[in-house]
């Protein structure tokens, strides 16, 4: 058996208290440093992108910057500028001042709560001596905009607009006079927050003239990432205002690369689904709005995706379509997406007062997110449903009771759309206007028509569409075709050493 012995508790430490706050302590400068690390290794990825030539390295610096975005803070916005501009006082100290001017509202914050004096680090204790390393790191101009990039950032996260706005013209004016195809990624990503900064300080329509601008300077250097982000900045800008004809006009006279990325792709078929829509061009915004989704990142940006299927029910409303009910059920998009649920209830039932009561209760929504001017136009499909139900429940019925059933004003206005319909192919009935009736038809066997034929067609040109874009996203290793072939010598010297390999494998097997 085994013996159980009584275990002697001892007490607690109280200093055990003042020890967990050390290991907090710790933890945090610990993070800290890591972060510091990760942007030191970033900026090497940087170099190696500048001494090899190969853009795709600093693509990989620009993918992670989301999440170095959500770690930054003082401390470590100071020691990266103390520790790459040592030597450089003049950017050092603007650098600093930026970062300062974010402090000092905090400390203010903070002295309400707590009047205890904050720890005094001096810039001595910081600055160590400058290497060759660093100022050569330092003296890279891709190095440099990426570190103005990430005070920025810090700026904008913590609300400084002021500062934020004074760090982008900076920035801007860094990469005017630059002409490197290596800052190409890191220019366009430096345009993109500088419209933000503008856009959130309210002065979005002052930039156009510098985007212009800027886009013909892209477009002559074949700078297809400057160039797809400059495109989609002004179809932003231009959208913001609701300036939809100019906006078709830059779609006309413009070119957006082949080359440029995925997330680039589907803003630009967002926009460009906006513009269809307003124009009447369902079908063309449905498919560039389904498009653009199936391109944007579904596990993070869900507020575009919000957006995005804003646009495409409504979109899907006025083509007579019913979105489907799985979208709805959505949990990243179900509660952004209510009030369309409740406009898509309206829209199947074809129920004209539900339609009026939705449109009262959300008319200030529908007005912030774009979508009014659309959504007044599904009066006639709801009315045009309606019609169809009616026509499907009833073999004959008078104008008096469809404009009943519809909530119009008189038995002349439902004849009027009864007419509409039938011309439309909505319904098949026939219009006896002495006695003032509507009679339907028989409904004959739909797959005596054309329609289940038109919509395989349908089907079968989005799958080859989808199988085209996927063949063009294909990405291959570079410089592979420059490789020598292996001659008939090398080729026949290595099928015998997989003979004499495959021999040897199977005395193993044997003797084991």
């Amino acid at each position: 058996m085994v013996e159980l012995h009584d275990v002697e508790m001892k007490e607690a430490d109280p200093s055990n208290g003042s020890n967990s706050t050390t290991v907090t302590k710790d933890d945090k400068k610990d993070a800290n440093t890591l972060t510091l690390d990760d942007i030191k290794e970033q900026v090497r990825t940087i170099e190696k992108a500048v001494n090899s030539k190969e853009p795709r390295y600093i693509l990989r610096v620009l993918r992670g910057l989301a999440s170095t975005r959500k770690r930054l803070n003082e401390d470590i916005i100071r020691r990266l500028i103390l520790f790459y501009y040592g030597s450089n006082s003049s950017e050092r100290e603007i650098l600093l001042g930026f970062a300062q001017s974010v402090a000092q509202s905090m400390d203010v914050d903070m002295e309400k709560g707590n009047s205890s004096p904050a720890p005094v680090v001096s810039e001595k204790q910081l600055v160590s001596r400058p290497h060759t390393s660093r100022t050569r790191a330092a003296s890279l101009p891709e190095v440099d905009l990426y570190i103005h990039l990430i005070v920025l950032l810090y700026l904008i996260d913590r609300n400084s607009l002021k500062s934020a706005l004074d760090c982008a013209k900076r920035l801007v004016d860094k990469t005017s006079v630059l002409n490197r195809r290596t800052l190409d990624l890191l220019s366009a990503k430096c345009y993109f927050y500088y419209a933000r900064i503008f856009e959130l300080n309210g002065m979005l329509d002052s930039i156009r003239p510098f985007l212009h601008s800027r886009l013909r300077t892209a477009t002559l250097r074949n700078d297809f990432e400057g160039t797809a982000v400059l495109i989609n900045l002004l179809l932003r800008n231009y959208l913001h205002y609701n300036l939809y004809s100019q906006a078709q006009k830059l779609v006309l006279k413009s070119v957006f690369p082949d080359h440029a990325s995925n997330n680039e792709w589907a803003r630009y078929l967002y926009y460009l689904g906006r513009i269809r829509a307003i124009q009447l061009e369902y079908t063309k915004a449905h498919q560039h709005l389904l498009t653009a989704i199936r391109k944007a990142p579904q596990q993070t940006a869900i507020g575009f995706r919000q957006n995005a299927h804003k646009f495409l029910i409504t979109v899907e409303l006025l083509l007579g379509d019913i979105p489907d009910k799985a979208t709805f059920n959505n949990p990243q998009l179900k509660r952004s997406l209510d009030p369309y649920y409740q406009l898509t209830l309206a829209v199947r039932a074809g129920d004209l007062g539900r339609f009026k009561e939705v449109l009262e209760t959300f008319s200030d929504r529908f007005q912030q997110e774009k979508t009014w001017s659309l959504i007044i136009r599904l009066r006639h499909n709801v009315i045009k449903t309606g019609i169809k139900m009616i026509s499907l429940s009833y073999a004959k019925i008078s104008f008096s009771d469809v404009a009943q059933k519809l909530q119009l004003d008189s038995p002349e206005d439902a004849e009027y759309i009864v007419a509409k319909a039938i011309r439309d192919g909505v319904i098949e009935a026939n219009i006896n206007h002495e006695q003032g009736y509507v009679q339907s038809r028989e409904i004959i066997d739909v797959y005596t028509t054309r329609e289940p034929m038109s919509a395989f067609h349908q089907r079968i040109e989005f799958c080859l569409k989808v199988h085209n874009e996927a063949v063009k996203a294909m990405r291959y290793p570079p410089k592979k075709y420059n490789e020598d072939l292996e001659t008939a010598q090398e080729r026949r010297e290595r099928e015998q050493e997989e003979l004499e390999y495959a021999k040897e494998m199977a005395d193993d097997e044997d003797d084991f």
